[in-house]
């Protein structure tokens, strides 16, 4: 009978294990590298490096420099750029939106030119911004800055406009001022909308960089990715995108806990 207790105890504290969020991101990640390492050896395709030769790449461009500069190096420069065309855009973007979804006159104004511009891809402005800026840092910084902005404009609209009506007539009815309605009703119920917005805008301006950086740039990320391309390394080339993978991640992450330390009232399901 113990036996018994002792086993069904012990494939209880085993499924419960096996049901742990941070256990199964783990088994994730191994069964992803042991396929990717399976498919390469029985393949036998030289273009697709192992994953210990991408780790082996990653420590030899920490320790020498491409075009003068080490990885690390290489990945602050694209950091800085997307920060500040990220900054720049929140900027701008999140009072324009929040303008848009209080004012009507600045909505009839601003909205017809905004839906213009927003199905364009950051990627054709890559031109354009070579013409007006040069290959410098601005045209760069420009391309990024326009990934960014939409999303910023979109989300803080839509925050504003989807607060519930019902909610301003329940504090009206408390007597609250008309500064108390958008404190405590307004600020809560779009500051979670606005942070979807900085977080899909700060993914796209991590895309944004490397598409940025592939013309005309002797420094970053996406510099790194193309010279493996032309020298026929591949390893390179991933070693560049696992590292834009961990930096981004790292962002989006940070940019999660102030989130939580701003809006303590909604619901959190990421990693």
């Amino acid at each position: 009978m113990s036996e018994t207790i002792s086993e069904a105890r012990g494939g209880n504290a085993l499924t419960k294990f096996l049901r742990n969020k941070r256990v199964l991101n783990v088994i994730s990640i191994v069964l992803f590298l042991a396929i990717w390492d399976l498919i390469v050896v029985v393949g036998g395709s030289a273009m697709m490096p192992r994953p210990i030769e991408v780790v082996t790449e990653l420590i030899h461009m920490f320790q020498s420099k491409l075009a003068g500069y080490t990885l690390l190096m290489h990945t602050w420069i694209s950091f800085r750029r997307v920060m500040i065309a990220f900054l720049l855009a929140a900027l701008i973007g999140i009072p324009l939106g929040v303008l848009m979804g209080f004012n009507k006159t600045a909505n009839a104004i601003v909205r017809p030119i905004f839906e213009f511009f927003k199905p364009m891809p950051p990627i054709a402005w890559i031109s354009i911004a070579i013409l007006w800026f040069g290959i410098g840092e601005t045209s760069k910084v420009f391309i990024i800055f326009i990934g960014a902005l939409v999303p910023l404009i979109l989300n803080s609209y839509n925050g504003i406009r989807l607060v519930d009506p019902e909610l301003y007539d329940c504090i009206r009815n408390l007597g609250a001022s008309y500064w108390q309605e958008h404190w405590q009703v307004t600020a809560p119920s779009c500051i979670p909308a606005i942070f979807a917005g900085l977080q899909i805008a700060l993914s796209t301006s991590w895309t944004c960089v490397v598409a940025a950086e592939l013309v005309g740039a002797r420094e970053g990320l996406g510099f790194v990715i193309n010279q493996g391309m032309r020298i026929d390394n591949t390893a390179m080339c991933i070693a560049g995108m696992l590292t834009i993978c961990l930096v981004s991640f790292l962002t989006s992450f940070a940019l999660s806990m102030i989130e939580r330390g701003l809006c303590p009232w909604t619901r959190h399901t990421g990693i």
